[in-house]
């Protein structure tokens, strides 16, 4: 009967210690803070000093760097990785996904239809009532 104690190593076996369940190390961050430098750098460079000739080029140029930055942020901050907790990592990246196709798909639109909109020729203030 004393068999039902032996899976016990001592106090410091906590239920914290999953395999995939990884703290980030200072590594790891330092790491993820030089890759969103230069992911921040890149995009910032090109937009001043022009490297791309028309501006749909080059947003659609940082829109790919942002999403880069976003898996970036995933996987060396928020530690997310490929072993699923009970579904939740695959849930949150879905809706991750979700809410960045959302947020970007709607800014580009946004910013098409301003630039459409808010410059009139001279012949629509001419049409004006």
């Amino acid at each position: 009967m004393g068999h039902d104690h032996h899976h016990e190593h001592g106090p410091d076996h906590g239920h914290d210690d999953f395999p995939g369940h990884e703290h980030g190390t200072l590594k790891s961050y330092a790491t993820g803070f030089i890759l969103s430098v230069i992911l921040t750098a890149i995009p910032f460079w090109l937009v001043m000093s022009k490297a791309f000739a028309t501006p749909s080029t080059t947003a659609i140029v940082i829109l790919a760097f942002a999403a880069v930055q976003i898996v970036v942020h995933m996987v060396y901050f928020l530690h997310m990785n490929t072993k699923s907790e009970n579904g939740w990592t695959m849930l949150a990246l879905i809706f991750t996904i979700v809410l960045v196709v959302i947020t970007l798909s709607g800014s580009m639109w946004v910013m098409y239809h301003l630039n459409q909109n808010m410059q009139p020729t001279i012949e629509q203030i001419k049409a004006l009532p």
